[in-house]
């Protein structure tokens, strides 16, 4: 199994690149988001990936961050969707986009991925929907963020106020951007959710 490929970024081409290691070029598929943050190419990248292997071929897909991977690998379990499925789902939405979709119930954003239809969409929401979270994505923007400090224990209560913004109308994007703006110290999940709409209104 080959977790990652680390080389030469030789070529982008429109779903794939060639990453040359010690002379050897790898083709590796990847989602149009991901390709579209890569450096030009002569740099050195990392790629997470994952083989795919069938009786006529063997598949590299390859991801900027193993949390990428981490959410493709949840997204090929689903039964009914393979691997050129999943990188059509991560080419539509981004890894915390689809967390949002899922715990929301949100067929119509995911079933937008060319090749997925409703059926399946709602398949996937069904089976990630114990698997993927909303404090994941707040995990992930604390670790990204470098002025923001958050507490561990208020992630559930901010998953908890993103959900209920959701549910009243609001963009999953959007509910997250305002909860996270709120600097309240020890906040109830109804503090949360005032402070909120007012950064939204």
């Amino acid at each position: 199994m080959i977790s990652y490929i680390r080389g030469e970024l030789a070529a982008i081409e429109t779903e794939k690149v060639i990453v040359d290691v010690g002379g050897v070029g790898y083709g590796i598929y990847m989602p149009a988001q991901s390709l579209g943050l890569l450096p030009p190419p002569g740099n050195e990248v990392k790629i997470h990936t994952y083989l795919n292997v069938r009786e006529d071929a063997m598949q590299l897909f390859g991801f900027l961050t193993r949390d990428d991977l981490e959410v493709f690998r949840l997204v090929i379990g689903v039964s009914g969707i393979g691997p050129k499925g999943g990188l059509s789902i991560l080419s539509q939405l981004s890894p915390d986009s689809l967390r949002f979709a899922v715990m929301s119930g949100d067929v119509k954003a995911i079933s937008a991925a060319p090749g997925i239809g409703k059926k399946t969409a709602e398949k996937l929401i069904i089976e990630l929907k114990d698997k993927l979270s909303i404090e994941d994505v707040l995990n992930n923007a604390v670790q990204e963020s470098d002025t923001a400090f958050v507490p561990r224990n208020s992630n559930g209560i901010q998953a908890e106020a993103v959900q209920a913004l959701v549910a009243l109308g609001y963009g999953n994007a959007e509910s997250l951007r305002a909860v996270k703006q709120v600097t309240l110290e020890n906040p109830t999940v109804e503090d949360l959710l005032k402070e909120a709409l007012k950064k939204i209104l």
